[in-house]
């Protein structure tokens, strides 16, 4: 069987009130199309074909090659829309998901069912429908005496008696491919100067074919986005769909409705996390760590055993065993490896931190690269920045960093060495050595130890 997915994503959208395309509005931390986008590329296998309109620009900018591209210029409907596909399929296609870009929390599951449902389906339509009291806007599904489908009615067009029914059209199907293709020019031109897909139910009866529903067990999945009260509502659903997804995993989320993790984040079994912690984008979370509470984690790497209590976190890597808080911050580019700690108020960017170094509280190193046992007094400070470029600083293993440390960039301090409280180091300093002073200078040589 071979199936090709079409999803509709060339409304304007004008009910958002905003500048960016609405299908591209984030929703779990990625725009909500790539919801659509991943399903139909797991279902069928092959590059979903993407119907751009408004927008169209922004949405091949984000998809790149990763699908199909169609534009429907100007947009007359969805049966319009499905119209301007027909020249891109090969003939050879069995099946036809067709699906809604600002439609994004549909189970996988269920697309899967409404394929497997149409593909053992002698008649050449089946639908999605779903109960409940809200219609959302939705077309009403007509059955007669004996429960079939019998017709789809839009909202606007429907009788009074018609909305009174609480069954509703999702507007996702699954078509024979050979029929859609041989009967999507029958659709009639609607009052409002449209052509709805929905009319294809229609057809379908009138020629004595079969047309069946698989009606939603989970009512969210039909959240269709067309305003931020929309957005905000399929957030809360896909937010507790990723904390449920984790607890069943091993993770301990202490209170789910105030802890926000992204689609795309991994976490590692008995992992906790506190309340008022943000997860985002790629990060990954190893086992047996301590997330928060009041933190903020964005593309890191997190090993085993760690601790983030109260800090912020983003595109750094933290090793086993590191823990930093409350209130740290490790910018782009920090790496603490194994073991090291880092206190209160401290603020790491683009720099290494060896094995079991420890960073004391009020301290900045940017630019930096320390050895393995390093000690970081309590307001030490890289002074990284000359005005034009930033520079770097070099200590060795086992250096002991006096309070409130000044280290004007390029500098190296060497295996062992010792700054005084308050020192302004602005020349290199040996191994083994003491430096004290503003400006720092050396006034004796160490007794050379296996660690600070």
């Amino acid at each position: 069987m071979k199936l090709i997915a079409i999803i509709l994503a060339a409304g304007q959208g004008t009910r958002m009130r905003s500048k960016l395309t609405k299908v591209l509005h984030p929703l779990g931390g990625k725009p909500m199309i790539r919801y659509s986008v991943e399903n139909a590329l797991r279902i069928s296998g092959e590059k979903p074909i993407v119907v751009v309109g408004h927008g169209a620009e922004q949405v091949k900018q984000l998809l790149g090659d990763e699908v199909r591209f169609v534009e429907q210029t100007p947009q007359l409907g969805t049966g319009h829309a499905v119209l301007q596909v027909l020249p891109h399929l090969s003939g050879e296609e069995d099946l036809v998901l067709i699906m809604a870009a600002d439609m994004p929390l549909f189970h996988y599951e269920t697309l899967k069912q409404l394929v497997e449902m149409q593909q053992h389906h002698a008649g050449p339509i089946t639908l999605v429908s779903v109960g409940g009291d809200d219609s959302r806007g939705f077309g009403r599904v007509i059955r007669d005496v004996q429960g079939q489908v019998c017709s789809v009615i839009e909202e606007a067009q429907a009788t009074p008696d018609e909305l009174r029914i609480r069954e509703y059209n999702t507007s996702v199907y699954c078509f024979s491919a050979k029929w859609l293709t041989a009967n999507l020019s029958r659709i009639p031109l609607s009052p409002k100067g449209e052509y709805y897909l929905t009319d294809l139910v229609g057809i379908a009866i009138q020629d004595g074919l079969s047309v069946q529903a698989l009606k939603l067990t989970d009512n969210s999945e039909a959240i269709g986005i067309n305003t931020r009260i929309h957005l905000a509502e399929a957030e809360a659903v896909l937010r507790q769909r990723i904390n449920q997804q984790w607890m069943m995993a091993g993770v301990t989320i202490i209170d789910p409705t105030t802890t926000y993790i992204e689609s795309d984040v991994v976490l590692g079994m008995d992992t906790t996390i506190h309340p008022n912690t943000i997860i985002r984008g790629k990060t990954e979370i190893g086992e047996n760590c301590c997330i928060g509470p009041n933190s903020v984690i964005r593309d890191a790497h997190i090993g085993n055993r760690c601790k983030v209590f109260a800090s912020v976190v983003e595109k750094a890597i933290m090793e086993d065993d590191v823990d930093i808080g409350p209130f740290g911050h490790l910018r782009s580019g920090a790496h603490l490896a194994q073991g090291v700690h880092m206190g209160n108020f401290g603020e790491v960017k683009n720099s290494y931190l060896g094995p079991g170094s420890k960073m004391g509280h009020f301290s900045y190193l940017g630019d930096a690269t320390l050895g393995a046992k390093v000690n970081v007094g309590a307001g030490t400070i890289t002074c990284n920045y000359d005005g034009e470029k930033k520079n770097h600083t070099e200590i060795g293993d086992c250096v002991f960093l006096g309070s409130d440390t000044m280290l004007v960039a390029p500098v190296k301090i060497g295996e062992g060495g010792h700054t005084g409280a308050g020192a302004v180091v602005t020349k290199d300093i040996p191994d083994y050595s003491l430096a004290v002073g503003v400006p720092a200078r050396v006034i004796r040589k160490l007794e050379k130890r296996g660690q600070t």
